[in-house]
């Protein structure tokens, strides 16, 4: 299986906003008081639509969904948490630790891109949810499809049996440690400090405080070919964890990113990553300030197969 997908899909907002229910385990969000509510709409819609055409001018196949007027989901624009579909067929369904990100599962999604692609089976294991054990999607999973290990830092939104439930089902390895910000805090996703590319790894090691499982990070990453990108807790902050590696139907690897996260990055780690993929910034200042995610949150990876022609 390919690590990088040649086509991915989005959900367009419509009420993008400040989710105070995921705050708790968030520290990324930051509410903009002081920008009216209109003002803050027009910036996303005009973020949104600029990322969508720029990896379609990339050759990137992407797909759009639109957000459903109610009920009202202030995350929608990060559908990457609540599923993954996979180069078998199989569509897994995630359990979401905020009551309100859970109406963005929606099987109309899924049924669209069943019409397209191939879905042998949806399984959904999001009823964990009544026993407040959560995991989400691939913010909670980093998987190396090529080597079929998947990477998660355990935090509220990464139950680690839940995690070894997958694995098992899928047939990967889990990779489980902790890893927390500068202010001792457990990272909430995974996807904000590792990023796997094929060839290479990003991943913030100083947020690994386990001597022991930060070894065993390094030891399963490089054993499996990749070159470690090490990023620090600041740029952490600055989200130059959360990038996405993507590969056009005829073209060279992207790693997309914010502006922002490559801005952060130094002149020697962006030398690095452009021996693996050509960097993609994309600015979305206003989705991942109020937001707390960024451009890897957005995109949803389609490893499905194609459907059969008719």
């Amino acid at each position: 299986m390919k690590q990088a997908a040649s086509t991915i899909f989005v959900v367009r907002p419509t009420h993008f906003g400040f989710n105070a229910e995921t705050a708790a385990s968030n520290h990324f969000q930051q509410a903009l008081a002081d920008q009216p509510a209109d003002q803050t709409t027009a910036r996303v819609a005009a973020e949104f639509t600029n990322l969508v055409e720029t990896l379609r001018g990339r050759g990137m196949q992407v797909l759009v969904f639109d957000d459903t007027p109610v009920p009202v989901k202030p995350d929608a624009v990060f559908p990457n948490n609540w599923l993954s579909l996979h180069a078998d067929g199989r569509v897994l369904l995630y359990p979401m630790c905020a009551p309100n990100r859970r109406t963005e599962r929606r099987a109309d999604i899924v049924e669209s891109l069943a019409r397209q692609f191939q879905v042998t089976e949806v399984v959904d294991v999001s009823g964990t949810e009544a026993e407040n054990r959560f995991l989400e999607g691939t913010g909670s999973i980093i998987f190396d499809h090529e080597h079929r290990r998947a990477y998660a830092g355990l935090s509220p939104r990464t139950e680690p049996q839940l995690l070894a439930d997958v694995c098992a089902r899928l047939g990967y390895e889990p990779v489980a440690f902790r890893s927390v910000d500068g202010r001792g805090q457990e990272i909430y996703h995974t996807n904000v400090m590792l990023s796997i590319g094929p060839g290479f790894a990003v991943v913030c090691l100083e947020s690994i405080i386990d001597p022991a499982e930060r070894s065993a990070v390094v030891h399963s990453l490089t054993e499996t070919g990749h070159e470690i990108v090490a990023i620090s807790l600041e740029q952490v902050t600055h989200f130059a964890g959360n990038m996405l590696a993507l590969q056009p139907e005829g073209g060279p690897v992207l790693l997309a990113m914010s502006q922002s996260a490559h801005d952060a990055l130094t002149a020697g780690q962006r030398q690095q990553l452009g021996r693996h993929a050509e960097l993609l910034p994309l600015p979305i200042p206003t989705i991942e300030t109020i937001g707390g995610g960024s451009v890897r949150c957005m995109l949803a990876e389609v490893f499905l197969p194609e459907a059969a022609a008719r």
